[in-house]
Order: structure tokens, then sequence, then C-alpha cells
């Protein structure tokens, strides 16, 4: 149900009355007559709201809604609390927008400070900004704003997501930063390799936790290796499981970024989403976009404020290591709310629950005839099998049962379970596949 504005005609002759004007005409006297269009466009003739309604429902049922979804890949599949939804629908969050008087919206700024304080609880790091577009943007985001003189080449692991790795390019593209791929044979990032990459010229490594094959980096060694060459370490991380593995921060992180989809917002047909940034305090002034701080009035009471926000993205953009002036608010608060509702235990149930049941139908995937993980480490979520058949068939298959399987990678299947499978679905799934693998 959308929102409808209307005026009276005595109101828009008041308004034009105040604006000096005689007809809405004359608010476009400045624009050039070649701009404006001789005739009509060619459109079809106009349809009455229940046509319309009726024609985008049709569009609509032309969707395919699963029921069982084994797919993630960057995007999950988790139980969100119906509270979630319905608080951050109020309307009074949804038409919020913060004005260039920043301070005026006391409520704007005080939900992204409860979206930041809560983003440096899970990832451990000193300060959060406001979130920007997405994860791959905020990976990219972390990969520009550590170089400095001297330092302007990246090295990223192989086993990162590839649309991640896919915008990262595209960024160091843009600002001549010398992009360097290390090798993750095995699924792994090798180590050796990695550190055969460094120079002195390296100004940051990426590394994904768990990373796109679902497996657990050695990320540790690799911030070791990473602070020894001087440079900077960025950790790519899913929030969902950070209720049980160990925050960026442990791992030894200057910078840690993810995709927020996983706290509280539907797969949505691919967004909109949230890129979630974070960052030790040594970094906080390059940070890009905004930080909302605390503070007191003039009456002693709590109050909140745009605390930094680097002039150059605005005005001096050529000089700016990022043009990224706004943030995902909505989705952020959205985000707070799961958070709120979710609390450390919440989060550890469902870290805990998408470790053991991924691990479980992965045994039971390898109990079928020539279905194999191809990765031997330790995974959390997702995993990769080897078929004996095309994953197209197997896929094709699942499809017929309404059942979304995993993502085809390299001639196998990248699958993830979340917490909301329940092992009778995982059982129909282990059924449909175990027909199709037979000789």
């Amino acid at each position: 149900m959308g929102s409808f504005l209307p005026s009276t005609a005595a109101e828009r002759r008041e308004m034009l009355a105040f604006l000096g004007l005689r007809s809405a005409d004359e608010l476009y006297a400045a624009v050039p007559p070649e701009v404006f269009l001789s005739q009509p466009p060619d459109l079809p003739p106009p349809k009455a709201e229940l046509e319309v309604r009726r024609t985008m429902e049709g569009l609509a049922a032309r969707n395919k809604v699963f029921r069982t979804i084994l797919r993630g890949a960057g995007a999950y599949d988790h139980y969100i609390p119906a509270a979630v939804g319905r608080i951050a629908s109020k309307e009074s969050f949804v038409t919020a927008y913060t004005p260039y008087q920043a301070e005026i919206s006391q409520g704007v700024l005080q939900a992204i400070f409860e979206y930041q304080t809560m983003i440096c609880e899970l990832t451990g790091m000193d300060v959060s900004n406001a979130s920007v577009y997405d994860g791959a943007a905020a990976a990219a985001e972390a990969v520009a704003m550590t170089r400095e003189r001297g330092r302007s080449a990246a090295v990223v692991s192989a086993a990162i997501h590839p649309d991640v790795l896919a915008t990262i390019r595209t960024y160091c593209f843009g600002s001549d930063t010398d992009l360097i791929v290390a090798p993750a044979p095995g699924g792994i990032t090798d180590l050796s390799a990695l550190k055969g990459l460094l120079t002195g010229k390296t100004a940051c490594v990426y590394v994904q936790q768990p990373n796109f094959f679902g497996l657990i980096e050695p990320c540790d060694a690799i911030a070791e290796a990473v602070h020894e060459a001087g440079a900077k370490l960025i950790l790519g991380v899913v929030p969902s499981t950070l209720g049980v593995l160990k925050s960026p921060r442990e791992w030894g992180a200057d910078i840690a970024v993810g995709e927020g989809q996983p706290l509280g917002l539907p797969l949505g047909w691919g967004g909109p989403y949230l890129g979630f940034m974070a960052a030790t305090s040594a970094l906080m002034r390059r940070l890009p976009g905004r930080i909302v701080g605390q503070t007191t009035d003039k009456n002693g009471e709590r109050a909140f404020v745009l605390t930094l926000q680097a002039r150059e993205q605005h005005i001096r953009r050529e000089k700016a290591s990022s043009n990224i002036c706004s943030n995902q608010a909505l989705c952020a608060l959205t985000a707070s709310v799961y958070l709120s509702m979710m609390g450390p235990e919440g989060l550890r149930q469902v870290g805990g629950q998408c470790y053991a049941k991924a691990h479980w139908f992965a045994d039971e995937l390898c109990k079928l005839k020539g279905v194999k993980r191809r990765h031997s480490g330790e995974f959390f979520l997702e995993f990769v099998t080897d078929l004996p058949v095309p994953p197209e068939r197997v896929l094709s298959a699942l499809e017929q049962k309404n059942i979304l399987g995993g993502l085809p990678v390299e001639g196998g299947i990248l699958w993830c379970v979340t917490e909301k499978h329940t092992r009778r679905q995982l059982e129909e799934a282990l059924a449909v596949i175990g027909e199709v693998c037979l000789p």
C-alpha cells in the first residue's frame, strides 16, 4: 500500500501566490524550451487503479518463491522475528531523513549511534561508520582507505566472494591501485604464497572469514604476516557467525567489513542490504561516510551529533579517498532491532545451529554414492561437494520439489544450511539428490 498526498486547487493557488507566481509553468521559466516535450509521450492509455494492481500481481506471481533454500554465497535465509519488520516499518522510521542540519534529527542520529555501537560490539572494533551500500562496497572502500604514501598495492585472497573481488578490482582500477590475488589451493589462502606477495608497497590484505567456500581461514597467522610487512589486515566476515567464531579484532584485523543482510534483512530478491564497516581507533579518520557521536546539549542532556565526516567527500572530491556521502539508515536500523532482540545468546544459538546442521547435512550428503566434500578444511555454514552427475541435474530435480539447491561452482555445488532448516527439509533434499545420483 503506497502513500498519496493530494493538494486541492485552492492549496496550489495559495502556494503559487506565496512564491509570487501565476502558474506552475513559471517554476520552469529558466529551462530551455527545447527540453520540454512538444506533445505527450507515446504511452498506453491509462488504467484504473484496480487494473494496475491486477497487472502487478500477475507479474509478481511469476516470481518463484522456494519453500526450502539451500543457497547462501553472500545472502542467507535466516529466521527473522516478526517484531523486527513491525518495528522497523513504523512510519516515523520509514519516512525519516537526515536534513543538512543533521543535529535537528536526533532520532535518526540516535538510531545510527546505536547501530554503530552494536557493530563495534559484534566485531570487537573501536569505531564504526553509519554503513555503506552493501558488503562488496564496504570491502572495496576498506581497501581504498588503507592507501598511503608509498603503499598503494592491495593483496586479496582468491577464496573471497567473486562479486566482492570484482568490486574491489573496479575500485582499484579507478584509483590506480595494484591488485594482487593470492592463490588459494584447496579452498584456503596459501599462507606461504601470501607472504611472498607482501612488499614495502603493500597497503593491505583482504581475507574473508569464513571464506567463499565456507572454510575457516588461518587468520591468526595471516594477521601476523601482514603486520610484519607493515600492512593492514581487512577481514570480511559473515555476521551470523560472530556469536561463535572469534571477532575480527581477536583475529588481529585492523578493519572489519561485511554484508549486513543476515542481521534481520530478508533476501528480497537481492536487496536492499547494507555494508558494515568498523576499524581500530588509529584508522577512525579514514573511515568513509558518516560517524555519529554522543555528547550533551546546553542543558546537560544526552544528544547526538555527526562527529566525523570528511569534507573531501563533498567539496574536494578529487582529493577524497571515498565519495560516499550517504548510508543505509533504514537497513541499519533494522539490523539494530534484530541484534537487540537476539542478544549475544541468540546470536550464539543461531551460529551454533548453523554449524551443527551444516555439518550434519554434509555428513549425510557424503554417504550418497559418488558425493564427497571438495575441501577437507574446517567449515562453518557452507561447504562444496563434488557429484557423480552434472550439478544442473541435481538443481533441476530439487527445483521440481520446490527446493532451491546450492550454488553451482566449478562442477560442484556450494551448499548452505542455516538455523531455519528442519531435519525433515534436509532429509527431503537428501532423498532427491540421492535419487539423481543413482547410477
